[in-house]
This record gives structure tokens, sequence and C-alpha cells, in this order.
């Protein structure tokens, strides 16, 4: 997937208010709509994300390169240290989807809040006057990936509604912030619409709100699918380690077993264990060394079925902990469109959404004899059955479904609103 980027650089007075009032609530909102027409068809997104939109390429990417099709996306996200005064950086690095990248100084990365006061003003100023900006994002509807700005942001913004996506169960991940869980509830409490990544997170969240929707992994079929094509060729990094391959892409962070890894790399010495992704949250020293272990670091979104094509089986070696208990991981049908054989340990969704057609492990011993069973003995009718269901779920399915769910929760509510 081709992506062009052209880079602008807005800079603001971080202590000036752009002298504008508060931003309008969501009963103004509703009039605006109502006075100046439907928007629901074409309504333009404001969306605060955690996870960088170059990182690795999933679920919040999946969802916004197809919205912007037909909507204006405004994808933000959360600060990052730089030198000088605070600024903004935005380009397009998606056609119909423009970045904002907050720059602060480490000496005023303080908290969320604070990250609110001094960039609301510049947000609001580049939504007036910026090229990419200007005019495009009136009416918008505003969806949360991360709550933490949430209290800062929300209503500030002249938005018609709120949508929730909860693709993680933050809060169990390593260095969440203590205040995370307090601030979903926040979110929560104002969101016409929730969705979830998976049927436990949808479990968990329905208990808190009425409009709870599970929307779990979608592939993208056709591009994983080329792993199968005879014309694509293994890269150079994985074609050049001996076989057999078992193969891991993801971000590589505390939700691994880096026991098990190594435990694998040592059952299977000639092998080699292909693990291809960025590093997070994890020191690159508690790695396993052993020299069949091959770490490749970040890959391209573009060059995963070619990494894929050259597994003979795909790892899922997820560790069983509080960060794992929520997450229904979106490899596993990108696994499956890519015909391989997949062997996971047993997560509460893979084994309640994907089996048999993943074999779950439930210890060590059942994982490295899975992985030994699914090299030398392959199961086509599984392997085939796995394609089938990969094309069965599209991306593009999903967010229709779910672009409907956000028409139907937040359109009505606009209107009750606004026949007050």
């Amino acid at each position: 997937m081709s992506k062009e980027t052209s880079s602008v650089s807005v800079e603001g007075d971080a202590g000036i208010m752009d002298g504008s009032a508060p931003g309008a609530s969501n009963a103004a909102s509703a009039a605006a709509v109502a006075a100046t027409g439907d928007g629901r068809e074409d309504f333009p997104i404001i969306v605060h994300c955690h996870l960088r939109w170059d990182f690795v390429w999933q679920r919040p990417q999946q969802i916004f390169s197809r919205l912007a099709r037909q909507h204006a996306v405004l994808f933000i996200e959360d600060p990052v240290i730089a030198e000088g005064e605070p600024r903004l950086a935005i380009d397009e690095p998606y056609p119909n989807l423009v970045r904002i990248v907050p720059q602060i100084p480490q000496h005023l990365a303080v908290d969320a809040d604070h990250d609110a006061e001094i960039f609301l003003p510049q947000i609001k100023r580049a939504l007036r006057e910026h090229p990419l900006l200007a005019g495009r994002f009136d009416n918008a509807v505003h969806w949360f990936y991360s709550p933490m700005p949430a209290p800062g942001y929300m209503g500030q913004l002249g938005t018609v509604g709120v949508v929730y996506d909860c693709m993680d169960e933050l809060a169990n991940f390593r260095f969440a912030p203590p205040d995370i869980a307090d601030r979903e509830r926040f979110v929560m409490s104002n969101a016409g619409v929730v969705f979830t990544g998976g049927y436990q997170l949808f479990e968990s969240k329905s208990r808190h709100h009425g409009n709870v929707n599970f929307y779990g992994c979608g592939v993208d079929v056709e591009h994983y699918g080329s792993a199968r094509d005879a014309a694509t060729e293994v890269p150079a990094a994985v074609a050049s380690t001996p076989g057999p391959r078992f193969g891991y892409f993801g971000v590589i962070d505390e939700r691994l077993d880096y026991e098990l890894i190594s435990a694998l790399a040592d059952r299977f010495p000639e092998a080699s264990i292909i693990m291809a992704g960025p590093l997070a949250k994890v020191d690159p020293a508690e790695l396993p060394k052993q020299p069949n272990i091959h770490w490749l670091g970040q890959q391209r979104y573009e060059d995963l079925p070619a990494i894929v094509k050259g597994f003979d089986v795909c790892l899922m070696p997820f560790a069983l902990n509080e960060a794992t208990k929520y997450i229904n991981p979106t490899k596993t049908l990108e696994y499956m469109a890519a015909g391989k054989p997949i062997v996971s340990t047993a997560v509460a969704d893979v084994v309640r959404n994907f089996t048999p057609i993943v074999d779950i492990a439930r210890s060590p011993q059942e994982f490295v004899d899975a992985v030994e069973r699914a090299w030398r003995t392959p199961d086509a009718d599984l392997i085939a059955q796995g394609i089938e269901r990969a094309a069965g779920a599209s991306w593009d399915a999903t967010v229709e479904s779910m672009r409907n769910d956000v028409q139907q929760a937040l359109w009505a509510d606009v209107r009750t609103q606004a026949a007050a």
C-alpha cells in the first residue's frame, strides 16, 4: 500500500488562547447539523490514538485507511519529545487523512491534561487556518482509542458525538498511567457507541455501557493472500536463514513469552526462529540470544506477505498475563490468508474464535510439539479452512458495519437533541 507524504509544520504561541469561546456542546452541534443538513453520510472524524500512524499497521490503520475513502480524517497522535517551543507537526501520510503530532520539550511534558492546555489552542487555530484542515472538520465525530486526552479535548472541538474503540485493555499494559481506567469511564459515559476488538473486552465493557459492539479481527485478504502467489519473492533477510523457519510478525513487547521462544530455539537448533517487528517496552538485553533466533526489527506493511511466505509455521507465542487477557490478535487472520499452519498459546479470544484452525498449546511442551507437528505434517484441510475463514472476514465489510453503527447511534442522538 503506497503512501504519499507532504509535511507542513504549524507553530503557535502556546501561551495565547485563540480567543474563541469554549467548544460547542453536543446539543449546540446538534442544532448546527439540523440547520445545515444531515452530515451522516460524509461526516469528518477527529481521532485520538496512542499508536503512531507509521508504527505497525494494525486496527486503527486498517479502519481509517478505509474510512478515509468517504470521510475526512484528522488523526491526532500523542505528543513526542522535541526541543524548542511546543508546536504541531502536520502532514498527510495517507489520502484524505491528516496527521497531527504535537511536539513538546521534556520539561513541559507533565501529563495529558497539561498537554491539552498547551495544544488545544494550537489545534483550534490549525483547524481554522491550516490548508490541510481549514473548513474540513466542522461537526466531526470524535473518535477515541486512548482515553487519556479525552478530558482535555472532549466538547472543545465542536464535535457531534463520541465513539470509543477499545482495542485492548490498556490499563493492564506495562507502564500504563494510573488514572487510565478513570479516564476510560469518562469516555464511555460520553460515548454514543463503543466498539471492542475482542469478545472478552465486549463482555467486560458491556457491563458499563448500553451500546457496545464487538468487531474482532479483520484482514486485507488480497494483501496477505499474495503470500500464496508464486511470483512473491521471500526477502533475503528471511530466505538466507536455514529452514525450517518458524516465524512471528508484530510488536515485540511484554505480551510475548520469551522463555517459550527460547525453548523453541533450543528444541530445534537447526531451525530459524524469525521475529519480525519493533521493540516496545522491552529491554533488548533481555531478549533470548540463541544464534538461530533472528530479530529483524520493524518491517513495512507492504513487505509482510513476502516475509510470511518464508515461514513454515506461523507463531503466536503470547504469554498468558494481564496484558494478553483481552487481546484478539489481528495477525491470526493474516496468517490464515497467507495459507500457513498456525500455533498459538491459549489466549482466550484465539481459543474461542479460531480453533481448530489454530493449534492451541496449553504448555511449553505442547507448544514445541505442535510446532514440530505443523512443520512436518501440515494439515492441508485446516489451512484451506483458514483461507476460507479469512476470505469471509474482510476489513472492508467490518469497517462498513462500524460506520453504520456510528450513523445509527450518533445521528439518532443528534436528531433527538436538535428536536428538544
